[in-house]
């Protein structure tokens, strides 16, 4: 399912900012915007654009300009939104009245989508030559984008693991990339690209290094596979600051698919254990989330932490032990916590 960085959603609350005249706090979701005071009541309709959105340069985001606006040669200029602080409060993205977008159709109801429409667009950042390489093609069938539901932005997620056991392992803070085999060969991809093995990609290096290709060619032998696709987050050096405090590049296993389907926890432990890679930390496993982590607050306070060497935690991703379509998502139930503290340290 696409991501919808601009919707029109409804405002569940508004609260008061003490000591503050001009704004108050809404409700979107499981999010909180910062808003003029007066601008919104309970129940209105509003656009609502996430952060790490990318706006267009257009009269109705100029007020945005000292805090927001970014240039660069991949994304050209715009204003990326990030989390802010204002008067003590958290403020995770922006909402505008309706009225202000002529563009959108008179009776448009909550949640609709209205992305291309205001030609918003998601926030990338070049990816360099330590995390990247040479650019062959954009990622092979059997390797997805890696991006994960904000429980923010689906709240019922929560409702959906009811009675199912699950588990929670850490979100790294690297570069995700791929390694797949099916007819075409073998792929080596960042998030968004598939890089070619001619020695300027770090990625590349380490699974030569670790002769990853030729372990993945015998076990898809063994049993049998037309594909085997794994992903994970490249940790090191140079990228994101290093916040895990590595000294040398390590790449954490998160996904696995045989065939095309993702496998469960187990599963994904076993094959890793195989092939000698290291999954992600895995923190929990449980059943019924909902009872213990009933709000979207509740799993906020569970995201918050530091790695094993010290550096603030990103977060946390929950899924069930074996995996479960969603329909809310329109594919595997998943979703990931981003700690607020690690967003109001890191955003930039």
């Amino acid at each position: 399912m696409s991501r919808k960085l601009a919707s029109i959603q409804k405002i569940s609350a508004i609260e008061p900012i003490e000591g503050a005249d001009r704004i108050e706090l809404a409700h979107v979701l499981g999010w909180q915007c910062v808003v003029n005071k007066g601008e919104f009541k309970p129940m209105d309709l509003g656009v609502y654009f996430e952060i790490d959105s990318f706006l267009p340069i257009r009269p109705e985001f100029e007020f945005l300009r000292a805090s927001s606006y970014k240039r660069t040669e991949l994304m050209g200029e715009g204003f990326k939104l990030r989390t802010q602080k204002f008067r003590g409060q958290l403020s995770q993205g922006l909402l505008l009245p309706l009225n202000r977008f002529l563009e959108i159709p008179d009776g448009a109801d909550a949640g609709m989508d209205v992305t291309d429409i205001l030609g918003v667009r998601k926030w990338e950042i070049e990816e360099k030559i330590t995390t990247g390489g040479t650019v062959i093609g954009t990622l092979p069938y059997d390797i997805p984008h890696t991006d994960e539901t904000r429980i923010q932005a689906e709240p019922e997620l929560i409702g959906a693991f009811a009675g199912l056991e699950y588990y929670i392992s850490t979100k790294m803070d690297g570069s995700s990339h791929s390694v797949g085999l099916d007819e075409n060969g073998f792929h080596v991809t960042g998030h968004n690209y598939e890089y070619r093995d001619d020695g300027t990609s770090a990625f590349y290096n380490l699974v030569n290094q670790r002769g990853y290709r030729e372990k993945m060619e015998a076990f898809v032998e063994a049993q049998g596979l037309k594909t085997l696709t794994i992903q994970g987050e490249l940790c090191a050096p140079g990228i994101q600051q290093n916040r895990l405090r590595l000294k040398a590049p390590e790449w954490y296993v998160f996904t696995i698919r045989e065939n095309g389907r993702r496998v469960g926890l187990e599963r994904m432990q076993e094959i890793c254990r195989m092939l000698e890679m290291i999954t992600v930390p895995i923190e929990e496993v449980d059943t019924d989330l909902p009872a213990r982590y009933p709000t979207v607050e509740a799993l906020l306070v569970r995201a918050d932490g530091d790695y094993p060497n010290g550096g603030r935690k990103e977060g946390i991703v929950i899924r069930p032990t074996k995996p479960v379509y969603s329909q809310m998502i329109g594919g595997d139930l998943s979703m990931k916590v981003v700690s607020n503290k690690y967003l109001l340290k890191n955003e930039g």
